[in-house]
C-alpha cells in the first residue's frame, strides 16, 4: 500500500482514480509515499525518506521546493495544459472588458435608482461615456507559446485580430497546435512596438522577472493594454506605474492584485481566477493523479518539472528505477553493478535533464538487497527503487 497525503482539497473525480487496494489517502500522514498539492506552501516541509513524488494539480510550482526534492530523487509533476482553456477564456474576457469599458459601465448602472421614472433616459444618456472599440483588426502580442499561449493566440485569430507570437523555446508540439496565421516576432521589442495588447504566458524565473520593464516601455506602442494572467513580477512595478501615469499603458489587467493597484482606475484586478473553474480543477486533478499512478506503479515519468520525461512498456521480471545526478560514467557504473549481480538487463533507458538524470532498467530475475545496496553506494545516486 502507498500512502498519499493531500495538502489541499483535490477533485473527488481525481482522487477516485486511486484504487483503495493500492493507495491510502491521509491528509495528516507524517511520512507519505506521495503528496498531492494545489496551492499549499511546501518550502518549510521536511522531506521524508520514503517520499517518491509530489504532484501539483495545476501548472505553476512556485510553492514547491523543487531543488531540495530533486536532491532526494523525488519527482515533481504538474498538469500543463489542464487549465489552459480556463485561462484562455479569462484572457479574452479581460480584453473584452477593457475595450468595451464593461466594468465602468456596470458600475454606472449599479448606482442608478431602479425606481427612478427617468431610468430609461439616464441609461441612454449615460452610455455615451462608455463607447468602446472592437478587437477585430487590433494586434495582440502573445509572449510564451505553451499550452495557454497557443490557445490564446488561436482564439484571438478567430476573433479577427492580428497575432504576434514570441517564444524562443517553443516545443514541436506547440508549433503543431499553433495557427499558421500567427506571425512570429523576432524579438520582444518588435512585439512590444507593434502590439495593441500584450498577454504574458511564461513562468516566473530570473529570466522572466521584469520581462516588461522601463526599457520595454520606451519601445512599446503608445496606448497599450497589458494582460498578466501568468505570474506577478513579470511586469516590473516601476515600469507599470510610469506607463499608467503617462498613458503609455491605458489598461493593466491582472490576476495578481497588489496594494498599489487596487482601486486604480486603469487597472482591472481579479483574485487569481485563472484556473478557478470546476472543469479546470477536475482536469488538473485527473491528469496529475494518472501521472502519479504511472510513476508509482510503473516508474514512468510524464510531465515532470525536475526529471526527464520517460515512458517505457514493462518487459522482464522486475523494474529498477534510478534517479541520479547528471555526472559522467553513471550508466557504466550502473550496468557494471547490475552485471556483477548476475542479473540480465532486458531493456534499459536513460535520459537527463539539467543537473539530474533518470533510468529505467528492466531485469529478468528478482533483484536482491545486495544489488540495491550496490547501486545506492554509487556516488551521485539519489534514489533507487524496485517495482
Amino acid at each position: 500500500m502507498y500512502t498519499v497525503k493531500t495538502l489541499n482539497p483535490i477533485s473527488p473525480n481525481g482522487l477516485s482514480r486511486l484504487p483503495d487496494t493500492i493507495y491510502t489517502l491521509d491528509a495528516e500522514a507524517a511520512s507519505p509515499d506521495a503528496i498531492l498539492v494545489r496551492s499549499a506552501k511546501m518550502h518549510d516541509m521536511a522531506v521524508n525518506d520514503n517520499l517518491l513524488a509530489v504532484a501539483r494539480a495545476g501548472a505553476g510550482t512556485n510553492n514547491i521546493p523543487i531543488d531540495e526534492l530533486s536532491q532526494h530523487g523525488v519527482v515533481v509533476f504538474n498538469a500543463p495544459g489542464a487549465n489552459a482553456n480556463a485561462v484562455k477564456e479569462l484572457v479574452i474576457a479581460g480584453m473584452l472588458m477593457s475595450v468595451r469599458n464593461l466594468a465602468e459601465a456596470n458600475a454606472f448602472v449599479s448606482q442608478l435608482d431602479s425606481a427612478d421614472a427617468e431610468l430609461g433616459r439616464k441609461v441612454e444618456g449615460g452610455k455615451k461615456k462608455f463607447v468602446g472599440s472592437e478587437l477585430g483588426g487590433r494586434t495582440l502580442g502573445v509572449i510564451g507559446l505553451g499550452a495557454i499561449g497557443v490557445k490564446v493566440a488561436n482564439v484571438a485569430k478567430s476573433l479577427g485580430m492580428r497575432v504576434l507570437g514570441f517564444d524562443p523555446h517553443m516545443t514541436v508540439e506547440g508549433a503543431w497546435q499553433l495557427s499558421s496565421d500567427v506571425d512570429k516576432a523576432g524579438s520582444l521589442n518588435e512585439l512590444y512596438a507593434q502590439s495593441d495588447f500584450v498577454s504574458f504566458h511564461v513562468p516566473l524565473n530570473p529570466a522572466t522577472k521584469g520581462l516588461f520593464a522601463k526599457a520595454s516601455l520606451a519601445v512599446a506602442k503608445p496606448g497599450q493594454v497589458l494582460l498578466n494572467f501568468a505570474r506577478d513580477g513579470i511586469v516590473a512595478a516601476d515600469a507599470l506605474a510610469e506607463g499608467l501615469a503617462s498613458g503609455a499603458i491605458v489598461r493593466y489587467i491582472t490576476d495578481f492584485p497588489s496594494a498599489d493597484l487596487i482601486g486604480h482606475p486603469k487597472v482591472l484586478s481579479f483574485p487569481h481566477l485563472g484556473a478557478s473553474t470546476h472543469e479546470a480543477e477536475e482536469n488538473c486533478a485527473v491528469m496529475v493523479v494518472d501521472q502519479l499512478r504511472e510513476f508509482v506503479e510503473n516508474g514512468n515519468v510524464i510531465n515532470s518539472v525536475n526529471f526527464p520525461n520517460m515512458r517505457l512498456a514493462r518487459e522482464g521480471h522486475q523494474r529498477i528505477c534510478i534517479a541520479n545526478s547528471n555526472k559522467p560514467n553513471m550508466i557504466g557504473q550502473l550496468t557494471h553493478v547490475i552485471g556483477e549481480s548476475e542479473v540480465n538487463i532486458t531493456q534499459m533507458h536513460n535520459a537527463s535533464r539539467g543537473d539530474y538524470a533518470y533510468n529505467i532498467v528492466d531485469v529478468d530475475a528478482p533483484v536482491g538487497s545486495e544489488l540495491i545496496d550496490g547501486l545506492r553506494a554509487i556516488d551521485g545516486i539519489l534514489s533507487v527503487r524496485v517495482i
